[in-house]
């Protein structure tokens, strides 16, 4: 199991963490100890046409997480998330973010009953109709668990909780982590009412449009999915779909400069070509170096030491805690989240970045890996692969 060991250069001065209350007073995560390191949620699929879930989370030296009624005082909470991206004063105004993920998690209401309340947000419960939960045709009789795809659930709905507070959120539970399943979760998905944005935190290897485009074709929808947390491996599906938003990931830490955070490539974000689909025509002006669909597009925090998020998630059907969570899967329903705040998805969404690139925070140091074109896997001006044209500066990108 890949590990990583996570030891933060941050210092720890004025704008470093103080600790956390039930408004979320913590604004940014604070060093990260040595020792610690992160560790996959979910297994990784070796059958082919099947997704693996892109989430880390954060363990102890034991290879656990201990429990905790509290939330890490490291952790990115919904206050740093929106100042990091100066999405405060933004509104969803009762749009959807819809979440495909795959099987059950029969305590996702409580749960994140429990992280919005310890962040001092609003209550989103089935009763009041902010929050839906349904199987991949729409019903109400939902798979079964599994303690890797519901923990990946639980960032997936505290990711769009924390970037868009008053968004609804529809989770969609495939049965099974086949791209046959979640496929069609993503269809049933598009036909919700009021749903403006898809995150999609899981993939495969590279895989064709014309076999699997059907599932993610909703131009007038927002449909975003992890770029994975490899490195430069080159296409990962429905990343590297010509239909969707490929998010890729940074490393977020806190700095005495004018936005009061800095971003660097996460050595652990996805990135590459496809060898299958179509470049966005959106794309063609910025160098991707590729023949095909260059991913990523956008990208957001997904380093699990430096931006992983403060979650509330099982670790068992009945018992949960609380943990740091990173992988790209916080970064595509944190994306999800923005394009639900600008309220703009007419079209295909991917090509709106490409539209406003200055209406993002530029990531410009750092790699994830060795590559033949260098802006595959190095950070630049301009769009680079781990992260693409950048992360958002409030979602006039979107």
């Amino acid at each position: 199991m890949k590990q990583r060991i996570l030891v933060s250069a941050l210092g720890v001065g004025a704008l470093a963490v103080a600790g956390l209350t039930a408004q979320g007073a913590a604004a940014a995560p604070t060093p990260y100890a040595a020792g610690k390191h992160a560790v996959k949620v979910c297994s990784t699929s070796t059958a082919p046409h099947t997704a693996s879930c892109y989430a880390y989370k954060l363990v102890n030296d034991k290879g656990v997480v201990p429990a905790s009624t509290t939330p890490p005082s490291t952790g990115l909470t919904p206050s740093g998330l929106r100042d990091a991206y100066k999405l405060n004063g933004l509104s969803a105004n009762g749009r959807t973010v819809a979440i495909v993920d795959a099987y059950g998690y029969p305590n996702l209401e409580r749960d994140l009953g429990v992280y919005r309340s310890q962040f001092g947000l609003s209550a989103c419960t089935v009763a009041n109709g902010c929050l839906r939960i349904i199987n991949q045709t729409g019903g109400t009789s939902l798979p079964r668990f599994n303690a890797g795809w519901a923990g990946e659930q639980a960032l997936d709905v505290d990711a769009v909780s924390a970037a868009a507070p008053d968004a609804k959120i529809v989770v969609v539970q495939a049965n099974s982590a086949s791209f046959a399943d979640l496929g069609t979760a993503v269809v049933t998905a598009s036909k919700q009412a009021g749903v403006v944005a898809i995150s999609n935190s899981y993939g495969g290897g590279d895989a064709a449009d014309s076999t699997y485009g059907t599932y993610y074709n909703h131009p007038g929808i927002a449909v975003t999915a992890s770029t994975g947390d490899n490195g430069y491996q080159g296409g990962s599906y429905p990343a590297s779909s010509s239909y969707t938003t490929a998010v890729g990931g940074t490393s977020l830490v806190a700095a005495s400069n004018s936005r009061g955070w800095s971003e660097s490539v996460w050595d652990g974000a996805g990135s590459g070509c496809s060898t299958y689909n179509t470049a966005l025509s959106a794309a063609a002006s910025f160098d991707t170096g590729c023949a095909k669909r260059a991913m990523a597009d956008v990208s957001a925090a997904a380093d699990p030491g430096k931006g992983g998020m403060a979650i509330y998630y099982p670790t068992s059907k009945t018992a949960s805690t609380w943990a740091q969570f990173g992988g790209t899967s916080e970064a595509a329903p944190i994306i999800a989240s923005v394009y639900a705040l600008s309220g703009n998805t007419s079209g295909y969404a991917n090509a709106l970045p490409y539209a406003h690139p200055g209406s993002l925070f530029d990531v410009t140091s750092g790699s994830n890996g060795s590559c033949p074109t260098t802006q595959w896997c190095n950070a630049r001006t301009g769009w680079d692969g781990p992260t693409g044209l950048g992360t958002p500066n409030g979602a006039g990108a979107f």
